[in-house]
């Protein structure tokens, strides 16, 4: 079969970017700042997942070796105006998701919140044991404003980089010492407001997982969903977006996660993924429920409950 060149033009799905922008009297509003890091605020109490800043070049990635970049990481979250958060929160181990967030949790005075795989991640950074926190599937943790309940989910396939951190991790290391761990899906609930969100960082799922549990928003993960079968998707979707009741979805982990923030993003290349694809069949099924299918604009204050 021959190799389809090129990457999808996300300029076609102009009109999609338009979560509504958080106003002043949001009691909750979220950032998305690429790939599945997303922040999460109320102006007084903050959490990130996964905090991935760094985002090295795919040569370095295959041919080399990567470590976090604290200037990249500096500037990312000073733009996100970030100095405090209550948590950081990975949604697996993979490296372009955990690499940085253990100087992430350093540099804001966070707990670093995921399985055993991710604290050896904050081990080999140098985190203290009273900043790590391993949960344990379906049990709610108390941060801040939020309860967040992490529940075991699997990995979108294939797996590149799989089984676990099993020993502190730390870097400069190839990229496939970053294997997946524990991956999550993530239910955060800001006890204030009551506002509900899953973040399913990766496209993967276990059936019957979140029949339990409700929100209005899901932060859909699609990365490498385009390469799936339509089945797949449909899977997928049920077993996120129509277990938990949700009423907005807003797919993330589709930029090419080698380009650095600094510069506009892109579409993964369609040689790792096919967004094209992914949109549309979440579109057919979105219409079919009902429910509002929108695209993050990054570094924006957006408001996906209004």
């Amino acid at each position: 079969m021959r190799l389809k060149l090129g990457r999808p033009d996300i300029a076609r799905y102009s009109d999609r970017f338009d979560v509504p922008a958080a106003g002043p009297e949001a009691p909750l509003w979220a950032t998305w700042l690429g790939v599945s890091t997303l922040l999460l605020d109320d102006g007084s109490s903050a959490v990130m997942t996964d905090g991935y800043f760094t985002r090295p070049g795919l040569l370095r990635v295959g041919a080399g070796k990567v470590s976090s970049s604290p200037a990249r990481v500096d500037g990312c979250l000073a733009r996100a105006n970030v100095s405090r958060l209550e948590a950081v929160v990975p949604v697996h181990t993979h490296f372009d998701h955990v690499m940085d967030s253990a100087l992430v949790a350093d540099r804001t005075g966070a707990l670093l919140v995921g399985g055993a795989s991710a604290a050896n991640v904050g081990r080999g950074f140098g985190l203290p044991e009273d900043r790590l926190v391993v949960a344990v599937s379906g049990e709610p943790i108390e941060l801040g404003a939020y309860e967040i309940t992490l529940v075991e989910s699997h990995h979108c396939p294939p797996d590149r980089f799989p089984g676990v951190i099993n020993e502190a991790l730390t870097p400069p290391v190839k990229a496939s010492a970053y294997r997946c761990g524990e991956a999550w899906s993530t239910l955060i609930q800001h006890r204030p407001s009551g506002r509900r969100l899953l973040i399913q960082g990766s496209a993967g799922y276990v059936k019957g997982a979140l029949d339990d549990y409700r929100a209005e928003v899901v932060y859909l993960g699609v990365g490498q969903l385009g390469l799936q079968p339509r089945s797949y998707l449909v899977d997928y979707w049920t077993e996120t977006v129509r277990a938990v009741g949700a009423r907005r979805v807003i797919p993330i982990h589709w930029d090419d996660f080698f380009r650095p923030l600094s510069k506009p993003l892109r579409a993964l290349p369609y040689a790792g993924d096919d967004l094209d694809a992914s949109i549309h069949i979440l579109n057919e099924l979105a219409v079919q429920d009902g429910v509002t299918l929108q695209m993050p604009t990054v570094w924006r204050r957006e408001d996906p409950w209004a």
